[in-house]
């Protein structure tokens, strides 16, 4: 194997800890045991391989392997699956080339379709002799692997579609008794469709991340196998986040006119037109933060990415808008429940990002904030007087607390539904649950009375009401 990997060229950067390169080693290493292994030549000395040290770490990868297997979802051929997962990861000049662009013209191209052979004789390594070297039996385990189910939850499955489906292609292509150029060709054409239709990295692959150690200027804590593995993904810029949403537009009920609003200015944001940052300002329970969820479900398979940012974090803002202004997708800083108190002054960096500062904001990057307050910041009654004991200009304060607010160029507002309002929310979210059996009448009571004991009529609380019956009635029956 690792003459193999020694040959590769534009994909050489694998990280030398990676599950490849140690097993890779592990190969070289174990050689001499090798059945049929060639006697050293007389008057040289050859160190023997220490087998049991050998097979711990064999062992170590294995496990390493597993747990990447569960992180995404692997099944059947982990290993293949593993590879594809390298080649989908990798970020390199010409896959960040490939990903906009797709199959391209340039002399790189031969040292690609090397490489990309290389991975599909990987894909059928034989590890038959070095089990026999090891005394293991696991290799052929992890080739022909069944995983326990497990819900989306558990496992990233927005990666996992997609490296699967490399995977399978890859695996497809059969290289004996074939042309092998044509091979070449026909791996490279799989490769860098992928690349443009998927992306690649962890920018590429998945839909929403938050900031990571690095951002923090945290160190690393000492690790090995799997949790060295954890630990190096933590220590990025961002970090994926694994369980988004699945909710869509249509499942908010009601606010139309809000809704169609948030998806012109997106609309025209992932088309690559002209767009503006946007506020949605409102009562609790509204919506505000679904509605910017379910636009990156609407919008993710156009290229839209999504990208968690806390009040405290904002500092680093510039940092992450500097680290993705150059990557083939559309970013949404997002900021749910925005809000600062009068001591407060994280706000100045965000205003200094939007417009103010001298380096201009990349156009493949907008910030969608929610907040209960319409400013922002808040607001004393003090503040409406020009004059005050301890200021002389209480406008330039209200200026000040304002002058933020004022920044997102579409604002749109999330307001208490009505009595009315709320009796349609709570009958249409009625009907998604068949076991619900109660006459409108009955169910209208009841929703009443859960909308005095919770003393809300938001949309939050018509669902918290749904879900309460649904699970009543699951009981009951």
């Amino acid at each position: 194997m690792y003459r193999l990997t020694s040959r590769l060229v534009v994909y050489r950067n694998i990280e030398r800890d990676s599950i490849l390169q140690q097993i890779a080693a592990i190969c070289r290493e174990a050689e001499p045991l090798f059945p049929g292994a060639e006697v050293p030549v007389s008057g040289r000395t050859t160190a023997t391989p220490d087998r049991e040290a050998l097979a711990a770490r064999a062992l170590d990868q294995v496990h390493r392997l597993l747990d990447v297997a569960t992180e995404y979802g692997f099944n059947r051929n982990l290993w293949q699956d593993y590879l594809a997962f390298l080649l989908a990861t990798t970020e390199t000049p010409f896959t960040l080339v490939a990903e906009k662009k797709g199959a391209v013209n340039g002399s790189v191209n031969t040292f690609v379709k090397n490489d990309l052979l290389i991975f599909r004789q990987l894909f059928d390594y034989d590890f038959t002799r070095l089990e026999e070297a090891l005394g293991v039996n696991v290799f052929g385990t992890i080739t022909d692997y069944h995983s326990v189910g497990k819900t989306d939850r558990f496992y990233n499955r927005s990666v996992s579609e997609k490296v699967r489906l490399l995977s399978d292609r890859i695996a497809a292509v059969e290289i004996s008794g074939e042309d092998i150029e044509s091979v070449k060709d026909t791996l490279y054409q799989i490769v860098t469709d992928f690349y443009r239709d998927y992306g690649v990295g962890t920018l590429g692959l998945n839909k929403a991340f938050r900031l990571g150690r690095k951002s923090a200027g945290l160190a690393v804590s000492s690790a090995s196998g799997y949790s060295a593995f954890k630990e190096s993904i933590q220590d990025t810029l961002l970090i994926p986040i694994t369980a988004t949403s699945d909710v869509l537009l249509d499942d908010l009920i009601g606010y139309e006119p809000q809704k169609q609003k948030l998806i012109a200015n997106t609309e025209a944001f992932v088309s690559g037109r002209l767009a503006n940052n946007v506020l949605l300002y409102g009562d609790a329970g509204t919506g505000k933060s679904t509605s910017i969820k379910a636009i990156l479900n609407q919008y993710y398979d156009r290229g839209l990415r999504m990208i968690e940012i806390y009040k405290h974090e904002l500092e680093y803002l510039q940092t992450v808008i500097n680290y993705v202004k150059n990557r083939n997708y559309r970013f949404i800083i997002y900021m749910d429940d925005l809000s600062f108190e009068d001591h407060e002054t994280e706000y100045k960096y965000l205003k200094a990002v939007i417009e103010g500062g001298l380096e201009t904001r990349p156009e493949n990057v907008l910030i969608y904030a929610t907040s209960n307050r319409r400013h922002l910041i808040r607001e004393n009654w003090s503040d409406r007087s020009d004059r005050s004991d301890d200021e002389m200009h209480r406008s330039d304060t209200v200026q000040e607390k304002t002058s933020l607010a004022a920044r997102f160029g579409v604002t749109i507002g999330y307001l208490k539904p009505s009595a009315q309002e709320y009796r349609h929310i709570v009958k249409e979210l009625a009907k998604r649950y068949p076991q619900i059996k109660l006459t409108e009448e009955e169910l209208l009571q009841k929703a009443n009375a859960w909308e005095v004991r919770n003393a809300s009529t938001s949309g939050r609380t018509a669902q918290q009401f749904i879900n309460y019956l649904a699970g009543m009635e699951e009981a009951e029956e």
